[in-house]
């Protein structure tokens, strides 16, 4: 008898809808979560539940708006990633293989997803969390989430964690492939913008000495390798190389910040500089997301846009994340297949 084996797929989350309501919901659920603002408990309830979510919810639900209306009435990061796991079963439909999709944040839910897969029996889960770099407020939340839940089954199947997969060629062909529906030549500059991250999160990736005291620009070696700025410029790297791209045309940069201490430098401003010094024309790309989201939509897509404009410039093009593409569904496949 072979064995009957589920694969959860976990993305980060969306809110239910745009309304007031779902965001407020959506906000505090992620907020609060200790992995994403690591501060004690007290702390963290008064600043998510007494600042952020009063003053960020209306502003947050215009936003998510606007993302809607791009996703034509949904969510795009749900639509993409439902259309994920259809391909993906696909590639498992003469396997014994069970394709899920739960979202850490929201819905579908970690815990509605999990009980379906408890009372299925399978025996053995691959959890597969789909942020290609790790990093502890996304990898490391989502697999905490799915072991918290694990836990208390009275029958625990073999399991096994994937835990990043930056360098699979089949994620970095998704991205070099959907580039070529642009001239990077006709580009002043390339941007390679990732989620950023407080200073502290990536520091707490060594046990002796800082990320500054790393190469983390220039190499992945054992001691950053699960370092989430080293995995980013790695990233970079072999994206740049497959495109032929010297030094000189791009940067890695971070977006996303909430305050100076965060990973530098810092997309917007980037982007900024660049329209002050006459650039003209930029392309951007955002490996952190598989899926395009509020971060690449709106985020690059729009606000950066209105940034460049407002300094002397004139388009900031997007180049659409993995989503579908085949070469992404390849990836995941060998990644499931290997587990």
């Amino acid at each position: 008898m072979s064995k009957k084996i589920g694969v959860l797929l976990i993305q980060l989350g969306t809110p239910d809808s745009p309304k007031n309501s779902d965001v407020r919901r959506y906000l505090k659920e992620f907020l609060m979560d200790p992995r994403v603002i690591d501060i004690p408990f007290f702390s963290r309830l008064l600043l998510v539940r007494g600042i952020i979510v009063p003053f960020r919810t209306p502003k947050s639900a215009k936003i998510y708006k606007e993302l809607w209306d791009l996703g034509k009435g949904k969510s795009p990061l749900l639509t993409h990633t439902e259309e994920v796991k259809r391909l993906l079963q696909k590639r498992f439909d003469s396997d014994n293989v069970t394709v899920e999709m739960a979202m850490r944040y929201q819905n579908p839910s970690m815990e509605s997803v999990l009980d379906r897969m408890h009372k299925a029996n399978y025996d053995e889960l691959i959890i597969l969390p789909l942020f290609p770099q790790y990093a502890s407020a996304s990898t490391g939340s989502a697999v905490e989430k799915a072991m918290d839940i694990i836990r208390k089954w009275w029958v625990i199947p073999e399991i096994k964690i994937i835990s990043q997969f930056y360098n699979h060629e089949g994620y970095i062909d998704s991205i070099v492939e959907r580039s070529k529906e642009f001239d990077l030549a006709s580009y002043d500059k390339i941007m390679f913008s990732y989620h950023g991250l407080p200073e502290r999160q990536v520091d707490k990736v060594y046990d002796d000495g800082l990320c500054s005291d790393q190469p983390c620009e220039s190499e992945v070696n054992d001691h950053n390798k699960f370092c989430y700025k080293a995995t980013c410029y790695a990233t970079t790297r072999l994206i740049a190389a497959k495109l032929g791209l010297s030094e000189e045309q791009y940067i890695v940069s971070f977006q996303s910040r909430l305050d100076k201490k965060w990973i530098e430098p810092f997309s917007d401003k980037i982007i900024e500089q660049w329209g002050k010094e006459g650039k003209k024309r930029i392309l951007a790309f955002s490996p952190a997301f598989v899926a395009d989201c509020l971060e690449t939509l709106i985020e690059i897509g729009g606000e950066y846009q209105e940034i460049f404009e407002e300094h002397g410039g004139e388009k900031v093009q997007l180049v659409p994340s993995s989503n579908d593409h085949p070469r992404f569904i390849d990836c995941l496949e060998d990644l499931i297949r290997k587990a």
